[in-house]
């Protein structure tokens, strides 16, 4: 042909339409010679043209050039997660189907009494990915990530087979955004595993790991190679198509456009009876389906009754994961050790004799806490039944006690002993092993184990001192969203423990490059053969490029000279202080300003903040109140760590007004309404609270503890020292950004997100994920959806990159 363009064409929709045929109905129509011929056609004519290939040519399939990284995507609509029913079985199969019932009860009172259809439909064990269309083309695939932001996995999910690069069917949309779940076929798995065995590669645990690893390979040549199959199961947006009325015709729409359904495995049924007797049959078909399924999702079949229904919290009202009871074994106990987490908690773990269950070999379990293991009296040589609690965690479900090793003891019987009345000795049996209990001391400092009244967990009481805790706390202190020391990994520091030169964070910046030469070397002596054979790679070499042990040690203190100024929000959330996230250490710099006054801050004011309350806030306070605490903190600064100030945008004042915090003391049990009249008895003074003066009586006796009146004197002079407000904000910060609320929505033209989000906290602004009356400005780039409608709708300030900038004072 003459028109490479219209051959090229002919191909593409050819091709795709043979693969339809293929991969989703099972019903070729050609020979597989024939596809090939006509696939290697077009390769060639895409070749010499490369300016005419399309963008759902079925030659994307092989995979392209490596990417260096994911690119974050803002799902318009959030991927949101499902509320999870169990139906445990008894001995003799029977399900107990009580908290399925009790969803019916609840979907019927939201609907007014009325009786909801419903859909039935498989639980893939997979990852759910969201596919965009544009006039029927594929143009963005991106993961579930956290539900409000994924990774842009577009190249990889263009190498499934099954996933359709162009949609079929005479109505197609305009928009069209599916939901569904990319997973890996059991044969495909088996097959998989197999080459990774030939290859003496390292086999994957089950085909959802498989499926995840192929998913994110940032060489999409890689992922087309593992044979990965995709399901939709919902629509999340359609613009210019037809409108289903149920959830069930949305599927065979999804059909209809060329997407693969699992067909015979999912149903309508008009009550929760035939929903179950449906998940009971599944239950008994899944160990022979094609593909791993945890469970059945059951929806509300009418969309209309599905809005009427709504959300609770992050979790729609209309359906729910029916999930399957999981899979179960038995084996022994072995030992009970404890592990001690890097907050000191101390977890008791059942060692077991090795298991294979729900896909992977366990030879671990949880025993959660101590009062969790006596209650069900787990002993070391006990037969138990291990379960992967949600097919991921293993846990001990129960002991079979018949199985207990048993001893023999003498007992006598009742009645006086002597000379005269000696009595035939009874034989009775007893467990071998001791009930279970932890060690009143930390395996591994010698520490006290203590647990705080009304908690579970245990915990070490060595912090620092303790070694577990000490490398667990310098990884966190050193890790990208701490501090951001860079080349000092999870290895370096625990090799830096192990040698005993760090003990503290300050001594990692006492670190000089003789000491990290001489713990490389003895790093290197003790390191073992790596499988494959060979000289074990060093951390000095990277990508075949050996370093030198100098330069090596010259770009590790390079990295912890760079993390000395760092963000306060970042400062303290390296701390590693108990309750204390991300989010937690942010909120305390916008209130706060200054390390020194985070320091200071007392507990009642703490207890004030947004998103922080009194746990958090007894939790902060207490960290702050340690001597040794105070000590490493200014050892850090003595060693040049300056964390840097920032204005305050969650200003005291606006949040700890008197009622607030008196109603917060501790030890004083009052509401916010009687803490406001106390205040008006007291003259609305500090002075009035701290005096003699005749308030109520319960006041009195709490005020005359001299702890309690201490307090009372801090909080005076520590209000008296924050600014109003009103007063201006430090310098660092911007006074037409200081305490202004920001929504980002959109992709923008050079600005990653989270970039933007840190220039304007940087510059004392915040930024929500919600755009309401409250919002200042809305931040909005290319495919801006709801958000952008809505702040327009309430008339909030609409901006784009370029005016976002100019009010920052960036590149002006």
């Amino acid at each position: 042909m003459n028109n490479p363009a219209l051959r090229i064409r002919e191909l593409t929709a050819l091709l795709n339409r043979y693969a339809y045929e293929y991969y989703t109905l099972d019903a070729p129509s050609v020979p597989d010679a024939e596809y090939d011929k006509l696939f290697r056609e077009l390769e060639a004519l895409e070749a010499a043209h490369p300016q005419l290939k399309l963008p759902d040519s079925p030659t994307q399939r092989v995979g392209g050039q490596p990417l260096a990284g994911f690119e974050s995507v803002r799902h318009e609509v959030p991927m949101l997660s499902l509320s999870n029913a169990f139906s445990p079985q008894n001995e003799n199969g029977a399900f107990d189907h009580a908290e399925m019932y009790a969803f019916d009860e609840r979907v019927r009172s939201g609907l007014g009494g009325r009786q909801p259809e419903y859909v039935i439909e498989p639980k893939f064990d997979g990852l759910a990915v969201s596919l965009l269309y544009r006039s029927g083309v594929l143009e963005r695939a991106a993961t579930r990530g956290d539900g409000s932001v994924g990774e842009d996995v577009t190249l990889n999910v263009k190498t499934i087979a099954n996933v359709p690069l162009r949609l079929h069917g005479g109505q197609v949309p305009e928009l069209i955004e599916v939901r569904g779940e990319v997973l890996m076929l059991k044969a495909d798995f088996a097959a998989l595993n197999e080459q990774q065995a030939a290859a003496g590669q390292k086999l994957f645990a089950n085909p959802r790991n498989a499926a995840a690893g192929s998913l994110r390979q940032l060489d999409s040549r890689i992922t087309a190679r593992r044979r990965l199959h995709f399901f939709a199961y919902s629509i999340a947006r359609s613009e210019g198509g037809p409108a289903p009325a149920t959830h069930f015709e949305e599927l065979e729409y999804l059909q209809e456009l060329g997407f693969s359904l699992p067909d015979g495995h999912y149903g309508v049924f008009p009550d929760m009876a035939g929903v179950l007797a449906f998940y009971e049959e599944m239950s008994k078909k899944r160990p022979g389906l094609p593909y791993e399924i945890d469970g059945m999702v059951v929806k509300v079949n009418s969309l209309a009754e599905q809005q009427e229904l709504g959300f609770i919290s992050r979790a729609p009202r209309w359906a729910i994961a029916h999930k399957f009871p999981a899979e179960e074994a038995l084996t022994v106990v072995e030992a009970i050790d404890v592990q001690v987490g890097r907050t000191g908690a101390v977890t008791p773990v059942a060692r077991l004799q090795p298991v294979f269950v729900g896909g992977v070999t366990v030879t671990n379990a949880t025993l959660h806490n101590e009062g969790e293991t006596q209650r069900k009296d787990v002993r070391v040589g006990d037969t138990v039944v291990v379960r992967r609690a949600g097919d991921v965690i293993p846990e001990v479900v129960r002991v079979i006690f018949d199985r207990r090793p048993m001893r023999e003891a003498a007992a006598v019987s009742d009645g006086l002993q002597g000379d005269m009345f000696d009595r035939p000795s009874e034989s009775r049996s007893e467990p071998l092993y001791p009930q279970y209990r932890l060690p009143e001391h930390c395996p591994i400092c010698g520490s006290g184990i203590e647990r705080e009244e009304g908690e579970a967990v245990a915990r070490c009481s060595g912090g620092m001192l303790c070694r577990a805790q000490r490398a667990q706390g310098l990884i966190h202190f050193a890790s990208r969203k701490a501090m951001d020391i860079e080349g000092l990994g999870q290895r370096q520091i625990e090799q830096l423990v192990a040698q005993g030169l760090v003990e503290h964070f300050a001594d990692l910046y006492r670190l000089d490059i003789p000491a990290l030469q001489q713990m490389k070397e003895n790093a290197d002596k003790s390191e073992t053969q790596p499988e494959s054979g060979g000289e074990p790679l060093s951390d000095g070499q990277k990508n075949g490029k050996k370093q030198s042990p100098v330069k090596w040690a010259q770009n590790i203190l390079a990295g912890i000279e760079a993390s000395k100024q760092p963000d306060l929000a970042r400062f303290l959330f390296a701390l590693g202080i108990r309750h204390v996230g991300e989010r937690t250490a942010k909120s305390l710099a916008q209130a706060f300003g200054t390390l020194e006054k985070v320091r200071r801050a007392p507990e009642p004011l703490l207890a004030c903040l947004p998103d922080i309350g009194t746990v958090v806030a007894h939790s902060v306070a207490h960290f702050f109140a340690q001597a040794e605490q105070q000590a490493m903190i200014d050892e850090l600064l003595a060693a040049g760590v300056s964390p840097k100030n920032q204005p305050v945008t969650l200003p005291l004042s606006q949040y700890a007004e008197p009622q607030k915090w008196l109603a917060r003391l501790p030890g004083y049990k009052t509401s916010e309404t009687k803490a406001a009249a106390l205040w008006e008895q007291a003259g609305k003074s500090m002075a009035g609270l701290i005096g003699d003066n005749a308030l109520n009586a319960e006041w009195q006796q709490w005020r005359k503890q001299p702890a309690n009146l201490a307090l009372l004197s801090d909080i005076e002079a520590f209000l008296n020292d924050m600014p109003s407000e009103n007063e201006a904000q430090p310098e660092s910060g911007n006074s037409a950004v200081a305490g202004k609320t920001f929504v980002l929505t959109g992709t923008l033209p050079t600005l990653k997100r989270d970039e933007a989000q840190a220039m304007i906290e940087a510059a004392g602004g915040k930024v929500s994920g919600s755009v309401s009356k409250k919002t200042d400005y809305v931040v909005a780039g290319e495919a801006a959806g709801s958000k952008l409608e809505k702040a327009q709708a309430l008339g909030v300030a609409v901006l784009d990159e370029t005016q976002l900038k100019a009010l920052l004072n960036i590149d002006k």
